[in-house]
């Protein structure tokens, strides 16, 4: 019998087919990118503070902050008594935390002299004359300036001048840093460096004298503001002639 080979199937193998891959649905491309993305972080310097429910924020600058908080810390100082003015009352008129009162001032005590000390400055600014005016003419400008002050800024004048924590130095620093800066004044008016003892003395009790009678004023208010300044300047005109015998050169008597 012959022998028959039979013949094997031939078995072709063809190379897989390369996997399709499809591009992510949108929604998905998007998850995809978020979750891929960096964290972003806050700025260190914009980092808030937690506040009370329904504070709004308000973002000021530092000067402006410090500003806001000064006029806020005139305000409260010269409507109680230092031991009954809150911290937390102050920051909360601000808008801002506690915690950031703190950031601007150390302590009650470092917020109290820093609001003064602003009082004082505003004074300063508010009765500068020009040095060129004859000298009758600047002391009636300065005291129109001083007066209406006086009753602008009532609240801040009385907390410079009756407000306190006893007998605190600081305190007590800026008001008589305030004076001797009006008593220069005057003796830059009356082209002197060095005065005599008795008009030293003048000059320095009519300074405390407008002090005093300001604040009677601001508890009567009874006279005008320009009767004020001309019972004033008569009061100076008159220690003027005791000490030193003379008016000054271009003041007459009134």
């Amino acid at each position: 019998m012959a022998n028959v080979r039979r013949a094997r199937p031939q078995v072709q193998v063809h190379p897989p087919a390369p996997a399709q891959v499809h591009p992510p649905a949108p929604a998905q491309a998007q998850s995809r990118a978020k979750a891929q993305a960096p964290a972003q972080t806050q700025p260190q310097g914009e980092r808030q503070e937690a506040l009370p429910p329904g504070t709004a924020r308000a973002r000021l600058e530092l000067d402006e902050r410090r500003a806001q908080l000064l006029a806020l810390g005139v305000r409260f100082f010269s409507e109680s008594p230092y031991d009954q003015v809150s911290v937390d009352a102050v920051a909360r008129a601000a808008g801002i935390s506690k915690g950031l009162l703190y950031h601007y001032f150390s302590t009650k005590r470092d917020f109290y002299i820093a609001a003064l000390r602003a009082a004082a400055q505003q004074l300063i600014d508010a009765t500068a004359t020009d040095p060129e005016t004859p000298p009758l003419l600047r002391l009636q400008h300065g005291l129109d300036s001083y007066l209406a002050y006086v009753e602008r800024c009532a609240a801040a004048y009385a907390a410079l001048l009756r407000g306190g924590i006893g007998s605190d130095p600081a305190v007590a620093a800026i008001v008589e840093g305030t004076r001797r800066q009006f008593f220069d004044r005057m003796l830059e008016g009356l082209h002197t460096e060095r005065p005599a003892p008795a008009l030293r003395t003048a000059l320095r009790g009519w300074i405390g004298m407008v002090e005093a009678i300001s604040l009677d004023w601001l508890d009567h208010r009874d006279l005008t503001l320009t009767a004020l300044r001309d019972l004033l300047i008569g009061m100076l005109l008159a220690s003027l002639q005791v000490a030193t015998g003379s008016l000054p050169e271009g003041v007459s008597a009134r």
